[in-house]
């Protein structure tokens, strides 16, 4: 049974599916962990290289610049989960084990949709960067120049997880991380916030030409309004899902910057940095826990939710285990790590990681809905958080500074957990009565 015209896209379940041989399930699980190992492997090397991007621009530019340069951070963002929305995220629901050329001729017309979000929206950004001068205006043009390849080669990340190939995925982020040292060192002499987006950027587009080698696929920009149509019915609530997450956090950071001032702005980065590890992973989760709740749903349904509660679990209670570290740190060395914004930075640790914790266990939770293909569900959830955070962020920062924005929107990511949780219990509730959804895998 489907609620509100809901089509369930999930792979469907065996009708009355036999008990599994046991060197068949030990099979399955080892081919899990082998995935969720690359998974894991893939997340560290993208947060490394986010926390050394990171780290190297606040010691180089200090706070105030170091804002900046966060401004235009979460600015890609809030494109790239547009990108995602339209692109990507439904590859990895609908097309996760298919067969090879189901695949190829998916991840054509996904990277090939991805390259064209970047090219509009890349577009936008420098002409607006163009216009606003000063300061923040060089690093948006920068921002808009370095778009497409930015995007593609996360469309990259999600096409190589869909198709159960995370060591690919590692590889190419391997790829950008060696990039990005000489960028780096050259963007560090020219000591400007536009020449570090610059770096990074372009260092990203290596990686995404890298990624058409690896996969022998080419992207065709000419098919994405094909795939836009064939995927608008999850497509589209993707879009606005992610969009709200993301445009969530630039309000919070455009708020909190008028609010406060843009000194804070980089204090707010400069924590986030030093939980950058989960941040990371959070932030890339569906290129692993998505197409893994799409197998378990398809092989196992009724361990799904087993299945997400150990993973929001695991990353909540990793995330506590990462802060309560981080406060025994001493200061010289957070001094060493953030230079001038470790100061402000130290004080937000608690609220963050909370925030963090409270973000990971509701992952898990919209894992499963994603691969349920619940839309309008995961939606209404992330709407709701959504506005849960900058709420609580500004209001918050209105009330209480920098600090009382960081407790704002810790108080208001653990109730969007609780959130997420209970709209996956009714899904799950309402697939129990129905257990054999339509299937669509083209």
């Amino acid at each position: 049974m489907t609620t509100e015209g809901e089509k369930t896209t999930a792979p469907a379940a065996p009708a009355g599916p036999g008990p599994v041989p046991g060197p068949a399930r030990q099979t399955a699980k080892r081919a899990m962990v082998g995935r969720l190992s690359w998974g894991l492997a893939d997340q560290a090397a993208s947060s490394v290289s986010n926390f050394v991007v990171g780290i190297y621009v606040a010691r180089s530019l200090g706070v105030t610049a170091f804002g900046v340069f966060s401004l235009a951070w979460v600015t890609y963002g809030v494109v790239l989960n547009v990108s995602r929305g339209l692109a990507t995220d439904p590859l990895v629901v609908r097309f996760s084990g298919v067969p090879g050329a189901s695949w190829r001729g998916a991840v054509s017309r996904s990277t090939g949709t991805a390259l064209v979000v970047g090219a509009a929206l890349g577009a936008v950004c420098l002409m607006a960067g163009i216009g606003l001068g000063g300061r923040v205006g060089p690093a948006f043009a920068a921002l808009g120049v370095m778009m497409p390849g930015l995007l593609l080669q996360d469309a990259w990340r999600f096409s190589f997880f869909a198709a159960g190939a995370g060591r690919k995925a590692f590889v190419n982020d391997v790829v950008w991380g060696v990039a990005l040292v000489p960028a780096m060192v050259v963007a560090a002499r020219a000591g400007s916030v536009a020449a570090f987006v610059l770096a990074w950027g372009a260092s990203a587009t290596v990686a995404a030409g890298y990624g058409y080698l690896q996969s022998g696929i080419r992207p065709r920009m000419t098919e994405a309004r094909g795939w836009l149509r064939e995927q608008r019915d999850l497509g589209y609530r993707y879009l606005v899902e992610n969009v709200s997450l993301s445009g969530a956090s630039q309000l919070r950071a455009y708020g909190l910057g008028a609010i406060v001032g843009v000194g804070a702005v980089g204090a707010v980065r400069g924590a986030e940095l030093l939980l950058g590890p989960f941040l990371a992973v959070l932030m890339g989760l569906s290129l692993v826990t998505v197409p893994e709740a799409a197998r378990v749903l398809r092989q196992a349904p009724h361990q799904l939710g087993r299945f997400c509660l150990l993973l929001g679990g695991g990353q909540a209670a990793g995330a506590l285990l990462w802060g309560t570290a981080l406060l025994l740190m001493p200061g010289r060395f957070g001094e060493l790590v953030l230079g001038g914004v470790w100061h402000s930075a130290s004080e937000l640790i608690v609220p963050i990681t909370l925030g963090v914790a409270g973000a990971g266990l509701g992952t898990g939770a919209a894992a499963g809905l994603r691969a349920l293909g619940a839309a309008r569900r995961s939606l209404r959830c992330q709407l709701f958080a959504s506005a849960c955070y900058v709420s609580g962020g500004l209001g918050g920062a209105a009330a209480a500074g920098t600090v009382g924005s960081a407790w704002g929107v810790a108080a208001a990511t653990i109730s969007g957990s609780a959130v997420w949780w209970l709209q996956l219990r009714s899904a799950l509730r309402e697939r129990h009565r129905d257990p054999i959804p339509e299937v669509r895998t083209s």
